[in-house]
């Protein structure tokens, strides 16, 4: 297969994103043209250094990059106040320039909080994103939102700061673990179900097979990330269109606010229950046909990933506090909380018309 690029094109803040098989062996040549005085520091964390730090520590030496690395603690709970700032403090001590990059090689949340330390280190450096699993190569990766959690919610505190490059290397796929690959699968779903139908009906007939085939991996990445820069492109601070990349988001960041961002439900894990949720409600509220819910609730458990809140172990919150989680949901305007709704498969809209009985009534029903 060969590399393909899509390309986002936000003028001054333009990029590529480049997907294909070999791209970490290839990031030297790929990186040096923007590595300024060919220094770069990268922030990972400890589960992908020990995958893939030191093959692409040899790529970028073997063009004459230096490359120092600082590890962070894998998962959710690293994306917050007190890692930002050991990954700035760490920054400044390596002496990063404005003119040098910051590299982020790792998932969602590497990606994430790598991107707010490069965004408000020296008031701002550039950074490239290296995302390693399948929710970062379709989703966080690209479009710049950057930031970290708030005990009171996700992804509170951040900044728009677009990458200068993005490396999507299918094989490092490869080595997630199925229900990491699962979970990134949620993303991969929604973008089906937000606004192109004919994708879903893609997925519905090849999805169980992206584990196995890296072709059909690259077709997928590469379709949900045309996807989403057409959208980034319309609406780079997420004004008006971009909101509706958030379907299934409202629900699920409050269940991974609720769960304490722990390994009891990973983000696209979240996502799925959310996207769910959010059909569910579209049917009661008559946007939908009752059959559009029960579509996307059997795709979902085809490819091994819940649907319902009851699929989430331990202990929840009740409704209430469920709901004052959404409440502090970033999409939430002039105190009315916004949501993604669908009028079909791929028929995703904005909207803060939503009865909080049926809101309540779904909830209910899915526990």
């Amino acid at each position: 297969m060969s590399i393909e690029t899509v390309h986002v094109d936000l003028g001054a803040r333009s990029y590529d994103v480049r997907i294909g098989q070999g791209l970490l062996a290839r990031a030297g040549d790929e990186i040096v043209a923007l590595a300024g005085r060919r220094r770069v520091a990268i922030l990972t964390d400890e589960t992908v250094a020990a995958l893939h730090l030191p093959a692409l520590q040899e790529a970028l030496a073997g063009a004459g990059i230096e490359a120092p690395a600082l590890a962070l603690p894998a998962g959710e709970a690293t994306k917050c106040w007190a890692e930002i700032g050991r990954a700035t403090e760490w920054l400044i001590a390596q002496r990063i320039e404005r003119r040098d990059l910051v590299i982020a090689l790792g998932g969602g949340v590497i990606g994430d909080l790598a991107g707010f330390a490069a965004a408000i280190l020296r008031r701002g450096v550039r950074f490239v994103q290296i995302p390693t699993t399948l929710l970062a190569q379709v989703d966080s990766s690209v479009g710049g939102k950057t930031g970290v959690n708030s005990p009171q919610g996700k992804n509170l505190i951040g900044a728009f700061h677009q990458p200068a490059l993005v490396l999507a290397d299918i094989d490092t796929l490869a080595t997630l673990s199925p229900r990491d690959f699962r979970a990134g699968y949620g993303e991969v779903a929604k973008y089906g179900l937000l606004g192109d139908e004919g994708f879903f009906e893609w997925l519905e007939a090849n999805a169980a097979g992206l584990a196995r085939d890296p072709a059909l991996r690259q077709q997928a990445v590469r379709h949900s990330v045309r996807m989403k820069a057409d959208i980034v492109q319309r609406d780079e601070t997420e004004q008006g269109d971009r909101a509706l990349l958030n379907l299934g988001h409202t629900f699920g960041h409050a269940l991974e606010s609720a769960t304490g961002y722990s390994d009891r439900l990973l983000h696209g894990e979240g996502v799925a229950i959310g996207c769910a949720l959010a059909y569910e409600l579209s049917a009661k509220m008559g946007l939908c046909s009752q059959e559009a819910p029960s579509r996307v609730a059997a795709h979902l458990a085809a490819m091994g990933l819940p649907a319902r809140i009851a699929d989430i172990p331990g202990e929840l919150p009740d409704d209430d506090a469920l709901i004052a989680l959404m409440a502090q949901d970033k999409k939430v305007q002039d105190g009315r909380l916004r949501f993604i709704l669908a009028r079909g498969i791929g028929r995703a809209f904005v909207t803060d018309q939503v009865d909080p009985a049926l809101l309540r009534r779904v909830l209910a029903e899915s526990r």
